[in-house]
């Protein structure tokens, strides 16, 4: 009677966990789910594809473990001459289950590699147009963002034209740093001192969030950034505003940028690369740091990399908007 009773309980928590989950499943926001690009509608199809392959895979698991428990469930109409207790293997079996592991990761392998080959390369649906060229820069916490084509740069909002491929160079000043906009496309890894590229698309005008989806310190939280997808003259009147009337980007409002801080939206009608290129220079965001004698990792350094105090004090939690 008591084992029935601890059964009967572990399947209600059980049925009322799964509740809970589908009830805040339900509530939840899954823009992952609702693809804006041809990159997010890609990698939407990607895990839909594996959610049903696994749930086909738990109903036959499910089916031949309830079959099992009913046909060889102890029983008074059972005859114990069926019971072989010195039965030892079944190359038979054994052949099945190991094939069975084969053709999962076979059938989940082939869409998945086709996948990462296609999305090396821009969107098929507008091949005709020559992808914008942007350099996304990850600094502790901000997001950077450099059109050298247009000599402008952005910090946590990027403007791009609706319908247009846009080609992504990922890195990273200092910590590593995963580039995602959920609804468009990615994750991607940025890292000091190389470069990885990333093709997304916005099919349709809207704002759309991104982040830094790793784990890099205190302020990682709040590194998000605006994802800003505009209709084309839209977009043009923009670039030509920005170079009009955004000021120039001196190296010294730069240098602030490196400090590990959160900082609000800015605008330049010039780029970093003029004077340095963290895919190549891993070292430039440390070098400022200890030029500032900022604390990393609790150690305060001066100019010439020593520990000790610095002369020069930078608050790590103050506002650079200002510069």
């Amino acid at each position: 009677m008591l084992k029935n009773v601890k059964l009967w309980i572990i399947v209600l928590i059980s049925i009322a966990s799964l509740l809970v989950i589908t009830v805040l499943a339900l509530r939840s926001d899954l823009i992952i789910l609702d693809p804006k690009g041809p990159v997010g509608a890609l990698q939407k199809d990607l895990i839909m594809y594996s959610i049903y392959f696994m749930l086909a895979i738990l109903v036959v698991v499910f089916v031949l473990f309830a079959y099992m428990v009913i046909k060889y469930r102890e029983h008074s109409k059972n005859n114990s001459n069926d019971y072989k207790p010195d039965m030892h293997g079944s190359t038979k079996l054994e052949i099945i289950w190991t094939l069975i592991p084969i053709i999962i990761v076979t059938a989940l392998s082939i869409p998945n590699a086709k996948a990462l080959y296609e999305l090396k390369e821009p969107p098929k649906s507008t091949v005709d147009k020559e992808p914008i060229v942007i350099h996304a820069t990850a600094a502790d916490w901000k997001w950077i963002f450099s059109y050298p084509e247009e000599n402008i740069e952005t910090v946590n909002y990027v403007n791009v034209p609706e319908d247009h491929p846009i080609l992504f160079k990922v890195t990273a000043a200092d910590s590593m740093a995963s580039f995602w906009v959920p609804q468009i496309g990615g994750q991607i890894y940025g890292m000091p001192g190389m470069v990885n590229d990333l093709y997304l698309q916005a099919d349709e005008p809207g704002e759309y969030k991104g982040r830094n989806s790793n784990f890099t310190g205190l302020g990682m939280t709040h590194q998000q950034f605006k994802f800003v997808a505009l209709e084309e003259k839209e977009y043009q009147d923009w670039v030509k505003d920005t170079q009009q009337n955004a000021p120039k980007l001196a190296e010294e409002t730069y240098e602030k940028l490196m400090l590990p801080d959160n900082v609000d939206e800015m605008s330049f009608s010039s780029t970093h690369l003029e004077f340095v290129d963290h895919g190549q220079n891993s070292e430039y965001a440390m070098n400022i740091r200890a030029k500032y004698g900022v604390e990393v990792k609790g150690i305060k350094v001066k100019a010439n990399g020593n520990e000790g105090e610095s002369d020069v004090e930078v608050s790590n939690h103050g506002s650079h908007s200002s510069h």
